[in-house]
């Protein structure tokens, strides 16, 4: 019965992180967030995505033009939506859904991937594990997120955004000894991913649906 509560417990909080991470806009952002930007009250005329002062012109740079009518229909749907928060959020799921990769926290996964994404890493999971090797990857540090596109298909939302971030890869056996990689060489990794929600949905959560190589 313990274990059962615990795990509960741990589910609930990686459920919270998400919604703090990919949530919706609280009014007090300082910077973009992940998978925000303030915006106007929509009307019926094209406008350009609107970013809270402080954000504007980062949300401007990281935003694919093909993107912004998307966008636009996602903000047309869910008003407290907030392109900025959305990037600043993305890059932390990025981030938490790389870890969990790595560390073979398959439990944690579920809560941040659709089915078919988590059916994906946990055969690759497993095929490290015959193997015999464990990752000793470091993410260095995300040098741009940008959104490249986003549509809305009925309720279903869905937004790309292109990763550009430095990896430390380190692959070991069971013995720790060095199988490839190094942890003083960072590799150029470049990643698009695809976040997708049910709009209007008791959910708030944005959760991975595709990956691919840029």
């Amino acid at each position: 019965m313990f274990v059962v509560v615990l795990l509960a417990m741990v589910a609930g909080f990686l459920a919270l992180r998400l919604y703090m991470v990919l949530g919706k806009r609280t009014g007090h952002e300082q910077v973009l967030p992940k998978p925000a930007e303030e915006r106007a009250p929509v009307t019926s005329l094209p406008r350009p995505i609107e970013v809270v002062q402080e954000s504007r012109e980062i949300a401007n740079r990281n935003i694919d033009p093909r993107a912004e009518a998307g966008l636009r229909a996602i903000a047309a749907a869910e008003p407290a939506f907030d392109v900025g928060q959305f990037l600043e959020g993305a890059q932390g799921a990025y981030r938490m859904i790389l870890e969990a990769f790595w560390k073979g926290d398959e439990e944690s996964l579920a809560w941040l991937v659709e089915d078919e994404v988590r059916v994906s890493f946990a055969e690759a999971i497993v095929a490290r594990r015959d193997a015999g090797h464990v990752l000793d990857n470091r993410l260095v540090s995300i040098e741009r997120a940008m959104i490249s596109d986003a549509s809305v298909d009925g309720r279903q939302a869905r937004i790309t955004v292109r990763f550009d971030a430095d990896i430390a890869a380190v692959t070991r056996d069971a013995e720790d000894n060095l199988v490839s990689g190094s942890m003083s060489d960072a590799v150029e990794t470049h990643d698009v991913w695809t976040f997708a929600r049910t709009l209007k949905s008791s959910d708030p959560n944005w959760k991975l649906a595709d990956t691919d190589e840029a």
